[in-house]
């Protein structure tokens, strides 16, 4: 899919990379939103060094428009938050611990470039590519149920994660009820694979051979949809 403006995607290592991703968060978390007073700790440099955490920047001719953080081995207390209701049959604490789950969040993106899809797309692409190569099989994440604009859509409709839990509140300033999503990566690719269409091949792009046949693999792992009969991907009642 050809673009008429620079897009490229950098993952954040030192103080200007870092400067990049606050600016975004800035823009975001705490002007438009109001979740937060100092952005500072979002972007932590301890997270930097530490090596199970990624920061990737989007930048569109040259300027940063949105960001994205991975956890590999994320702390999975999801019953911290408070008012925490499964929403399936799945037992989330014990399945973290029989698989490598990544936390894929902090998805934040300025005004403007909040419709862009190929900056999502671009975002996505990267933080895959490096999860797959660290040998975690599964992205969990939380969003906000009533946030404009909020990223969900992109979660559910295009990647395909999905519902599992439902909390009252979250780790930011946000008033609304937080809804927990899981992807399994690989169901995602072969979704992804048998769709067919450019963004399979875009998000594939830089992969060699070796990531395709980790992918390739046909066990499939987990099937939330036979398990939350009767809600909505916002974590809803009611539907069939």
């Amino acid at each position: 899919m050809q673009s008429k403006f620079e897009l490229e995607v950098i993952r954040v290592d030192d103080d200007w990379g870092r400067a990049q991703a606050l600016s975004v968060m800035r823009a975001t978390y705490r002007d438009d939103k109001g979740w937060l007073a100092r952005e500072e700790s979002l972007v932590a440099r301890d997270e930097l060094r530490s090596g199970n955490v990624s920061w990737f920047v989007a930048r569109l001719d040259q300027q940063p428009v949105s960001v994205l953080r991975v956890l590999y081995s994320p702390p999975l207390d999801l019953k911290a938050g408070g008012g925490f209701r499964p929403l399936s049959d799945l037992d989330l604490e014990t399945f973290s611990r029989e698989h490598r789950i990544a936390e894929i969040g902090r998805f934040a993106a300025v005004p403007p470039q909040r419709r862009n899809f190929l900056v999502a797309a671009a975002l996505m692409r990267a933080a895959c590519t490096e999860t797959i190569r660290r040998g975690c099989s599964h992205y969990i994440t939380d969003v906000s149920a009533g946030e404009k604009d909020r990223p969900h859509s992109f979660h559910t409709r295009v990647m395909g994660f999905e519902a599992v839990a439902t909390q009252d509140a979250g780790e930011l300033n946000c008033p609304n009820r937080r809804v927990t999503l899981l992807l399994s990566l690989r169901d995602a690719y072969h979704r992804l694979r048998t769709k067919g269409g450019w963004l399979f091949n875009y998000l594939t792009e830089s992969w060699d051979a070796e990531l395709h046949a980790v992918m390739s693999r046909t066990a499939k792992v987990l099937d939330v949809s036979q398990t939350n009969s009767g809600y909505d991907s916002f974590g809803n009642r009611g539907v069939n």
